[in-house]
Formats: structure tokens, sequence, C-alpha cells
């Protein structure tokens, strides 16, 4: 794996067409062409030593052959690609197939953990526990996110040497009201530096949390939340 990478970013959320073919403009103006204004802000930026994080709802494709589209799209990019499942990437079943056919310098975290340069990244989708009638279903399904995202954690410390560990997820790791969850316990066991995360959209946003708790920098990373721009992770 290349050594000595400058710098890292991340950007969730794309939500590609896929082979639906489905717009995002139907969630506001502001949607129109937001993939082109992605990829001109990420040209921008991002040389071919840097990474690019992408934590979950790539493609709104059904089967991995219809997501591969909008995978090459993004391989195209300049950087190290590291991807992370999604609530609504359906698509991502098969770990071992995806990543056969991921193009080059593009990966796939699931139950692990990947070492590139000065960084290890690693990450599980997380998941949020309802009211209702789905609330049993969510609890086993939280819990079974909470096991996937240790794994991925005990892997990533025994690769580490020592270096800075990155997590994503794709649902909020805090409550709502920006209090630690079993997730965020995690994180502070393993020594996380930092962790980025997705799924909050419009009036959800303004529940995000962000910033330094505990020693752990969080940072919301939505693509609409970010104006389409990649953000830069301050990990050095």
């Amino acid at each position: 794996m290349q050594e000595n990478c400058k710098r890292i970013f991340a950007i969730a959320d794309l939500h590609l067409p896929g082979e639906k073919d489905k717009s995002m403009d139907i969630f506001g103006p502001h949607w129109e062409g937001h993939f082109e204004k992605i990829k001109a802000d990420w040209a921008l930026k991002v040389d071919d030593e840097d990474i690019v994080l992408i934590p979950g709802d790539i493609s709104w494709a059904m089967t991995l052959e219809g997501a591969l589209e909008d995978l090459f799209s993004i391989g195209e990019l300049p950087g190290y690609k590291v991807l992370l499942r999604g609530n609504h990437d359906y698509w991502w079943s098969s770990i071992s197939k995806l990543r056969s056919v991921l193009p080059d310098k593009m990966y796939a975290v699931q139950n692990d953990a990947l070492l590139i340069g000065d960084y290890v990244i690693c990450g599980s989708r997380g998941w949020a526990i309802t009211e209702g009638e789905t609330a049993e279903a969510d609890k086993k399904i939280y819990e079974r996110e909470l096991m996937r995202m240790e794994m991925s954690l005990n892997r990533a410390c025994a690769i580490s040497g020592g270096r800075k560990m990155v997590a994503m997820i794709h649902f909020p790791p805090l409550d709502i009201c920006g209090d630690d969850t079993p997730f965020t316990t995690l994180f502070e066991k393993y020594g996380v530096s930092c962790v980025v995360y997705g799924h909050l959209h419009d009036r959800g946003t303004s529940s995000a949390f962000y910033g330094m708790k505990n020693g752990i920098f969080y940072q919301l990373v939505s693509c609409d939340y970010l104006g389409f721009r990649l953000f830069e992770l301050d990990v050095c």
C-alpha cells in the first residue's frame, strides 16, 4: 500500500442514479447536477496520493451490476477511495464480489480495516432505533452493527502500528442531543482520532454533532450538508 498519503477528505450520501436513473432534483433545486459539483471540487482538491472516505449511500442501484457505472465514475477521480455501506446501498451484498470489481485504488470496508499511508480506516454502517412496530427489529440490527464496528476496530488496532485511526459510520454516532452512545463508547475504547458520518439531510442536520467530544473529532459529511464540497480532515 502507498506510504505517506498527504491528506484525507470525506463526503457521504452521493446518491448516484445507478440503474434507476433516479435524479436527486426532486429533493430540491440545490441537488441539480450535484455530482458534477462534487467532481469539480474533488478535482481541485484531491491529488493522486490523497484519501477520500465515502461513508455510505453511494448509489440507488439495486444490484451490483447496476451500481458499476456509478462506482467506475467515482473510480475515475483522483486519490484512494474508501467505501462504506449505507442504508440505501442495496446493491452491496457479497463483499468478495464487490471487491473483485472495484477499480484500482478503490476499497470497501466491511468487518475489517484498511491501512493506507499514515492512516488506518475502519467502520460499520451503524443504525438507528425508532419507536413503534420496528423498534425490536431496529434493536437487533443496531446490536449487530455494534459487533461489526468492534470487529473493524479490533482489526484496525492490530494493523495500526501507532498510526492514527479514522472511523466511518453511516448513521449518526451520537444521539440527537449530542450525547454518548454505545458507538462512541467503542470509539473511545479503541482510541479513534476522528469519525465521519452521513445519513442526515435538510432539517435533519440541525441535530448533527460536529467538533471534539472526549478527545474524538466528529463531522457530518453528507454531500448536501457540505454544499457538495469535500471536507478535509485535520488528523495530522
